[in-house]
């Protein structure tokens, strides 16, 4: 017995063994065979991140495993991704890795996969990428194939599959996709027994017909390989919470496709119309008392190709019902329906929908609707009337609708339209019938994006065959109010065929502050958040063309405060346009016209006059003015400016300083300085005895200043404190950096007595009449300036002064004496001393001696 045990023991040990190396032996061999396998019959760059082999995953089969699997499109669909999957695994027997022939698969499944189908605009599909048999070697005809489907069980689980038709305007998407099967795929007849569950979207033409609604299909199918024709055996489908029977069958030929499906509700219980409703919405249907029934019916019968569709009758419908759920205090109550969807030739352009009549009353709001949709590929034709009272409130409380806030307010319409989407695109408005009206009131809304509740109190719009007349709106929020009147040319255009909006408003306000509406957010000055993100770009919509016409007694904007503010504001093809803005501020005015784009990269350009403003209001509330005019933080009294100016904006429509470029001209027409909030002014000061900028008195000085790239260069001005004039060139930024030369004329007095002595003392010039030109360069910042005096040049300057009144004063006394000497000659004749010498020349340099110890001196 102990023998026995212990050759079982080794047996067991040896086949452990096996179980570990036989991947490891065959796993090099299987990777390669796989590589050439894609390699000879796909047409696509097919990659995986790795090859694993195991016989324990899917014991007692062996089991092959491609992690992260891709299939990357060659031309005419180059780089496109048509499936990744996390893993794709394939089953078979232990004994296919000892066969010298190809593997014969047992099982399949992809994992969290994604896969892309598209048809082109010509036609052209990216799935087709199986080689054909003349693109093989013909001398490998008879060659094994590496691998034989021989399936019984497939999988996809967790997975996504997209399919674009861009030649049908079709996209079908679904998400959460999983699916399985099992049948014997080595025959040739089988049946084929399917699970599928979904999360569905779909649309077509532009319009969303389904979105995340979910899906079930439980299919039994019949496979005949030998006629391609696929039968519906026991089936039963779950769309949201419909059931929904069928049968039928698909048959695949050569050049088309034919198909024969009927399908139906199992019940007429009204519970079936709940669940087409997606089940976000229309919650747990299994409390829900209802009266009246609901049948849904259809086929889909006919062959399908490059010209037909099948032909289509479906038809839903309902009398008389009622439901209410059993947690919300409303019911809705004698509903009735009538919708069908026809085509009866097989023609695309031939369907048509009808929707005969849809009634229901919450309480003793009534409404009811008619209409019908034709031509739907071609020049459709629209043809509906509503007519009815709804208290929004009341929707909520019927129906478990999952809102961000409540509906409230009374809607009525009485609405009429009948139109060809030909004429619609052509604003022919005289084929275009419609008449009605249709107002809002008492409508309270809050948004995450609103500061405050918003309430319109009435809407009211008249509509007719070209135009919604807007007769009266009346809305509040927070502290603001708006009435406006107007009128939307193409109202039907923007509904129907994504026409832009075109209209004319006028706008009236006593009040109107801009943070009722707008909720701080962290913006950065960048396109990108601090977390590394993108922020999303404030757009103007494109589908807007329309002009704003407005008139407000009192506008808040951050800390400006306008008053009497008037002009117009034209959106249109991504672009804000201002003419005419005026209002008074900083007890001045302001008058503006630009524009704003987001159409490419945010910019704008700007016309902007301010017209007898307060200066240092306009520095503390306007950054612009901060960075164009720092010192007027200094400057008390009046200014009027001018300022054209253009450059980029961030994502929040902010500008970007530096690229600012454009000119300005301003005028200070009365000011004085207040030299304790200006470093500038206090250095200066400091640094020259004879200066006092408290005492400098502006009247009437101009100046004009170019900017670009964020740098401001000042044209050359000058101005006077007191008896010295200054004359001012340089530039500076709008990150306060600067770089600026003075020049100032300052009189010979204000440099002491006591040089003012020995200058006396040398020429006895009339000092009165001399001045020095001082040159002093200004860099570093406004808030921590750099001054720099050239003294030299200033000594140089006052030197040539004085020698040059030296010299003429040397000449008259010259003449005077060579006068006199004459004089004595006539009258008595006394010799003149020819010894006497010309002392110029010694006096000049005296006074330069002097001079530097003078500048030296105040240097210090």
């Amino acid at each position: 017995m102990k023998k026995a045990l212990k050759i079982i023991g080794i047996i067991a040990l040896v086949l452990i063994i096996a179980l570990f190396l036989t991947p490891i032996l065959f796993q090099g061999s299987i990777e390669k065979m796989v590589k050439k396998a894609a390699n000879d019959n796909v047409n696509a760059q097919v990659e995986w991140s790795s090859l694993d082999l195991s016989l324990f995953r899917n014991f007692p089969d062996a089991s092959l495993s491609l992690e992260n699997l891709s299939l990357i499109n060659k031309a005419p669909f180059e780089g496109d991704t048509l499936l990744y999957a996390k893993e794709f695994n394939l089953a078979m027997g232990v004994m296919q890795l000892f066969k010298d022939e190809g593997l014969s698969i047992d099982e399949m499944y992809l994992n969290e996969a994604v896969v892309n189908i598209k048809v082109d605009s010509l036609g052209k599909t990216n799935y087709d990428i199986v080689k054909t048999s003349e693109a093989t070697d013909s001398s490998n005809k008879e060659a094994e194939k590496p691998f034989q489907l021989n399936l019984n069980h497939y999988e996809i689980n967790s997975s996504r599959i997209n399919y674009l038709d861009e030649s049908g305007n079709l996209y079908l998407k679904l998400r959460d996709f999983n699916h399985r099967g099992d049948g014997d795929f080595a025959a040739s007849v089988f049946t084929l027994k399917t699970h599928t569950d979904s999360k569905i979207s779909f649309d077509y033409d532009g319009t969303n017909y389904l979105k995340n609604n979910s899906i079930v299909l439980d299919a039994d199918l019949k496979m005949d390989f030998e006629t391609m024709k696929f039968s519906f055996l026991d089936n039963e489908a779950v769309v949201n919470q419909l059931p929904l029977k069928f049968e039928g069958y698909v048959q695949v030929f050569d050049t088309y496709n034919e198909m024969d499906i009927q399908f139906s509700t199992p019940s007429s219980d009204f519970k079936n119309f709940l669940a087409l409703v997606p089940e976000t919405y229309a919650s747990n249907l299994d409390e829900v008392n209802t009266t009246g029934d609901f049948t849904l019916t259809g086929s889909i019968q006919g062959k399908v190709d490059e010209t037909y569709i099948p032909k289509l009758d479906i038809s839903a419908s309902s009398s008389n019902a009622s439901f209410k759920y059993p947690d919300l205090p409303k019911k809705v109550e004698n509903i009735s329906l009538e919708v069908e969807v026809m085509n009866e030739t097989g023609l695309v352009e031939d369907t048509y929908i009808n929707f005969d009549k849809v009634n229901f009353r919450i309480d003793q709001d009534r409404f009811t609707g008619s209409g019908k949709i034709k031509d739907l590929t071609t020049n459709m034709i629209v043809d509906f009337k509503v007519d009815g009272v709804l208290n929004l409130a009341n929707l909520s409380k019927a129906y478990p609708l999952e809102l961000e806030q409540d509906l409230n307010g009374i809607l009525k319409a009485d609405l009429a339209a009948n139109f060809d989407m030909n004429s619609l695109e052509r604003q022919a408005y005289e084929n275009v019938s419609a008449q009605g009206s249709m107002q809002l009131s008492k409508f309270d809304y809050t948004s995450p994006e609103l500061a405050k509740p918003l309430h319109i109190e009435v809407a009211a719009v008249d509509f007719t065959s070209d135009a919604a007349q807007l007769n009266n709106f009346e809305m509040t929020a927070g502290s603001s109010d708006l009435q406006m009147t107007g009128n939307v040319k193409n109202i039907l255009g923007f509904a129907f065929s994504d026409q832009p909006l075109r209209g004319t408003f006028n706008a009236t306000s006593t009040q109107f502050d801009i943070s009722d509406f707008r909720v701080e957010s962290e913006a950065t000055s960048t396109s990108e958040t601090a977390s590394g993100t993108t922020a999303e770009a404030i757009q103007i919509p494109k589908f807007l063309d329309i002009v704003l016409n407005f008139k407000a007694e009192n506008v808040k904007y951050d800390n400006l405060t306008l008053n009497n503010a008037k002009g117009s504001l034209a959106l249109r093809e991504e672009n804000a346009i201002l003419k005419d803005i005026s209002a008074d501020i900083f007890g001045g005015n302001i008058q503006l016209d630009g524009k704003v784009s987001t159409a490419n990269a945010p910019n704008f350009d700007m016309r902007l006059s301010l017209n007898t403003f307060k200066i240092l209001e306009a520095f503390q509330q306007m950054k612009l003015i901060k960075g164009l005019a720092p010192i007027a933080q200094a400057l008390e009294g009046i200014a009027s400016t001018t300022i054209n100016l253009q450059g980029n904006l961030t994502n929040d429509l902010m500008p970007i300083y530096t690229s600012l470029s454009g000119s300005a001209r301003a005028k200070i027409i009365n000011a004085q300085v207040d030299q304790n909030k200006m470093p500038l002014f206090s250095k200066l000061n400091s640094q020259f005895d004879f200066l006092n900028f408290d005492k400098l008195k502006v009247n009437d000085l101009i100046t004009e200043f170019n900017f670009k790239n964020g740098a401001i260069d000042i044209d050359d001005f000058d101005f006077e404190v007191e008896d010295i004039k200054v004359d001012v060139s340089g530039s500076h930024n709008f990150e306060n950096s600067m770089d600026y030369k003075l020049s100032f004329n300052v009189p010979a007095k204000y440099f002491g007595d006591e040089v003012g002595g020995k200058l006396a003392q040398l020429s006895s010039a009339d000092l009165s009449t001399m001045s020095v030109s001082l040159p002093v360069g200004i860099t570093g910042s406004f808030s921590s300036p750099q001054i720099k005096v050239n003294t030299e040049r200033a000594i140089q300057s006052l030197t040539t002064q004085i020698v040059e009144a030296q010299k003429e004063k040397l000449e008259n006394t010259v003449k005077d004496k060579i006068g006199g000497q004459i004089d004595k000659l006539l009258g008595g004749g006394k010799a003149v001393d020819s010894t006497q010498t010309d002392t110029t020349q010694t006096k000049e340099g005296a006074i330069k001696d002097i001079l530097g110890g003078i500048f030296k001196k105040k240097n210090n």
